[in-house]
């Protein structure tokens, strides 16, 4: 047989089904019960003779039993098949020289013992070794007539080893489902911070939408009052000051609108959306085509959100100019296309972010669409610059 095959199995965590108890305690009150047992049993005991081998016999064997308290992982594996090849001829010589019937109890343990720690192969190999030995030992001392009998009494030492195999397939097997569900578990635990990843990307972006698309307004407001107050213009820069102060509202209302929306298990997205362009100053920009339908949450939230960046980017990178906005429904998908003009009013100071549409293609992906981004090469919306998403039905 390869070396490679006289191992003992994973270890199960020390326990031992032979003991009548659970744990450690078990183990050792069998161990106690066991060398009481022989000790007031065990004959002949003495200090010469048969008595002396006993004597001599009755330690060896019961350190080799008391093997079974110890944890596999602190016996060597290369010194564990070594004991207990010692063990069964230690048992086997025992049964040689003793004359009570006690004796076969340390092969019957050892048996056991060797098939719960042993991977199959070595353990019937020793088994059956045992079997002989021990077999072989009484029918050596058999008055005539009971050769067979005390032959067959030898032979069945060896069978408790069926049993010590079965105990480890048990144990294995608990092992195996205790590991299934720490690895259920583990899984369960990354599943639920990956959700939290995600969901504190997706606030992140709502966050940066709400910010970029309120303050970015804000700016050119406050930017063109004082380029008013300059020139001595104080009732424009009075007018451009409000307008700042309404946008600041405004700013406010779209926090509480996408905490709001966070919360929500519907969102009206049309709606929405028209309100969006409304409160934005694009009055009759929005044309929708196919029959309307209701948008999941998340996906109508991640669409306005994709608006809302795209309504942002115009003002900061185009102010003034004339903003188009098509929704378009069909049988297989969904379609929002935002257009901007060349702008008409001075640039405000600032180049954003950089963050924008970084979180456009990051809403698009967890929609499984499609987003493309650039300026309209021909029609009559040349020179434009479009946003178009393309999300599936």
């Amino acid at each position: 047989m390869p070396v490679r095959n006289w191992r003992l199995p994973r270890e199960t965590g020390g326990a031992d089904p032979w003991s009548t108890g659970r744990g450690r305690f078990g183990q050792v009150a069998w161990a106690a019960v066991l060398f009481l047992v022989e000790v007031f049993t065990l004959r002949p005991l003495g200090p010469s003779g048969r008595g002396l081998a006993v004597a001599l016999l009755f330690p060896v064997n019961f350190g080799v039993f008391a093997l079974r308290l110890v944890p596999a992982r602190l016996v060597p594996q290369r010194l564990f098949l070594p004991l207990m090849v010692f063990g069964v001829a230690a048992a086997a010589a025992l049964m040689a020289v003793a004359d009570t019937g006690t004796a076969w109890l340390f092969a019957f343990f050892l048996a056991a013992f060797i098939g719960y720690r042993l991977s199959t192969g070595p353990a019937t190999v020793l088994a059956v070794s045992l079997s002989l030995l021990c077999g072989a030992a009484l029918s050596f001392r058999a008055e005539p007539g009971q050769h067979a009998l005390l032959l067959m009494a030898g032979l069945s030492t060896g069978a408790p080893v069926l049993a010590g195999m079965s105990g480890r397939s048990r144990a294995q097997a608990v092992e195996a489902a205790i590991e299934a569900a720490a690895s259920a578990e583990r899984a369960a635990r990354a599943e639920a911070r990956a959700l939290v990843l995600t969901e504190r990307s997706r606030v992140a972006r709502d966050v940066h939408d709400v910010l970029a698309h309120s303050l970015a307004g804000i700016g050119m407001q406050l930017e063109l009052a004082d380029a008013l107050i300059e020139v001595g213009e104080p009732e424009q820069a009075r007018q451009a000051t409000a307008k700042a102060r309404s946008l600041v509202r405004e700013s406010l209302e779209q926090a509480q609108w996408t905490v709001r929306a966070l919360r929500e298990e519907t969102l009206p997205f049309l709606e929405s959306l028209t309100a969006m362009l409304e409160s934005s100053g694009h009055h009759q920009a929005l044309t929708v085509t196919g029959t309307v339908r209701e948008l999941p949450t998340r996906t109508a939230h991640d669409l306005l959100r994709i608006a809302q960046e795209a309504l942002t980017n115009a003002t900061r990178h185009a102010p003034g100019g004339p903003v188009r906005v098509t929704l378009s429904y069909d049988e297989r998908r969904t379609t929002l296309s935002i257009l901007n003009g060349p702008g008409t009013l001075p640039l405000p100071a600032g180049t954003g972010s950089g963050m924008g549409l970084i979180g456009i293609r990051e809403r698009v992906a967890l929609m499984d669409g499609t987003v493309t981004t650039g300026l309209v090469p021909s029609g009559p919306r040349r020179g434009y610059w479009k946003v178009e998403v393309v999300i599936p039905a």
